[in-house]
């Protein structure tokens, strides 16, 4: 009701302008078009054509001023000031895209050009002629043809507004001739109008919001995540017994070598999908990925007594399991070999960085924990004395003492493999 009353307005302002000495506007675009008080649409700029300066022919201003001039004109090098009944139609044709999809003018779906572009491809005449886009789910299927009418390449088919009239009282469903109601009505649609847009936007923003939201929570820990939505500061924590879990692929740089990026994408693509899904199964928190390597830790953010050694114990056996049934894409005969290094022991956590913010854990706990990932085996779960303290406070896992490795920066250290847990062995 709103779109057509405005629409109705514009029609007979201009079946007015036609029909009097006036004879043609020759300049109607929609910045011409204004609204009073009474939501009444008024038409000016027309006439007094002996006052105009004429306009340099140059400038991004003055190509946007032709986007409503039709293309006959458009061709002539010196068009009458008045214009033409033809081509105020085209112009009207222009309006009506803007007022019918609500966008800019000469809106062309897919396309970025900018208004001199625009015009030297009206005034070209291409076939189909070259004009903006329409979108019948937006409007009256008849609309969108009265657009394609009104913008015709050729000025003997552009329907007079008497015609125009006469069509839109057909596309009208409320035929209101009271001011007053026809007033309210149109405040009330306004209104709607608004209402609409107002849910479609929050609509868009809550699931924008959804999405930021579930890739926070993939960035950093739940906790931690709730904490920066409050827009809390989070401090950095002392945690005093965590486990973590360092794991690699032995032989990767070669397996890389021997590989395209892509397949080295896709193999780690593949597995650490597979890690994704078994560690979810257990109270743990993926820190980070890197190439080839794999951190996890339980402990932390949210505490768990000393429950922690045995959720990484089984989560290491469970993803063993998992890479022993493993399928590489491009190499299917051969067998993925994970190196597996767990520790306990202290370490402090905290969110890193503003951009891109990482939970980071600090201390020698990690040092350990990766050099007892580099000092194992091939498909075997290496544990620290501290780990192995912890998992017999529990019971039930099978545990093989391995000697004294000596680790870089540590000395002579006694480690121990994790076989398996009694009724669920993974013993290779």
């Amino acid at each position: 009701m709103f779109r057509y009353s405005l629409t109705n307005d514009i029609v007979k302002g201009m079946q007015f302008l036609h029909s009097g000495a006036i004879c043609s506007h020759g300049n109607l675009k929609s910045s011409n078009c204004v609204v009073d008080g009474r939501f009444v649409l008024k038409i000016t700029d027309y006439g007094l054509e002996s006052f105009r300066d004429p306009e340099p022919d140059q400038g991004h201003t003055l190509y946007a001023k032709k986007l409503w001039t039709a293309p006959e004109l458009l061709r002539m090098a010196s068009p009458p000031v008045r214009g033409s009944q033809a081509g105020d139609i085209y112009s009207f044709g222009i309006i009506l895209q803007e007022i019918a999809l609500r966008s800019g003018v000469f809106h062309v779906e897919g396309l970025d050009l900018s208004p001199k572009e625009i015009i030297e491809r009206v005034t070209r005449g291409e076939q189909p002629p070259f004009r903006p886009s329409l979108d019948l789910q937006s409007h009256l299927e008849e609309l969108g043809h009265l657009m394609q009418r009104c913008w015709a390449e050729d000025p003997q088919e552009r329907p007079p507004f008497q015609q125009i009239r006469t069509m839109l009282r057909k596309f009208n469903r409320e035929n209101s001739s009271n001011i007053l109601d026809n007033l309210l009505s149109r405040m009330e649609q306004y209104a709607n109008n608004l209402e609409e847009l107002v849910e479609e936007r929050t609509q868009a923003y809550l699931e924008e919001k959804r999405k930021a939201e579930a890739l926070l929570y993939q960035i950093l820990p739940h906790s931690v995540a709730e904490q920066l939505k409050r827009g809390e500061t989070v401090e950095a924590e002392a945690f005093d017994s965590v486990t973590i879990y360092f794991s690699d692929i032995v032989g990767f740089t070669a397996l890389s070598a021997e590989s395209t990026p892509m397949q080295v994408v896709t193999l780690l693509n593949d597995l650490y999908t597979c890690f994704d899904a078994v560690i979810d199964n257990f109270d743990v928190y993926k820190v980070e990925t890197i190439g080839d390597a794999y951190m996890v830790v339980s402990g932390l953010p949210v505490r768990n007594g000393r429950l922690h050694a045995c959720e990484v114990a089984r989560m290491a056996l469970a993803l063993l399991d998992a890479v022993r049934s493993f399928h590489i894409r491009h190499r299917p005969q051969e067998q993925l070999r994970l190196r597996i290094g767990i520790h306990t022991g202290p370490v402090c956590a905290g969110v890193v960085g503003l951009k891109m913010p990482r939970y980071c854990l600090f201390g020698d706990t990690v040092n350990t924990a990766s050099r007892m990932e580099s000092n194992g085996e091939a498909l075997k779960i290496h544990l620290s004395s501290e780990t192995k303290a912890v998992l017999e406070e529990f019971g039930g896992f099978e545990l093989e003492l391995r000697g004294d490795v000596e680790m870089k920066g540590k000395g002579k250290v006694r480690t121990y493999w994790l076989l398996g847990e009694r009724g669920n062995s993974t013993r290779g």
